[in-house]
């Protein structure tokens, strides 16, 4: 068999924690967003469609 050579592993440089953390934050607005305005609409589909 072949020989591969030593594992290596990859280390992340340059982590931005605070900017991953801002951008989870945003992704949680925005889907209590979207789901507040699917939640409208179903509303008034069944008020004005019933």
């Amino acid at each position: 068999m072949a020989d591969h050579g030593e594992l290596e592993y990859a280390t992340a440089t340059g982590n931005d924690l605070p900017a991953h953390e801002q951008t989870y934050r945003s992704f949680v607005t925005l889907v209590k967003v979207a789901l507040g305005v699917i939640v409208v609409i179903l509303i008034l589909m069944a008020y004005f469609l019933a």
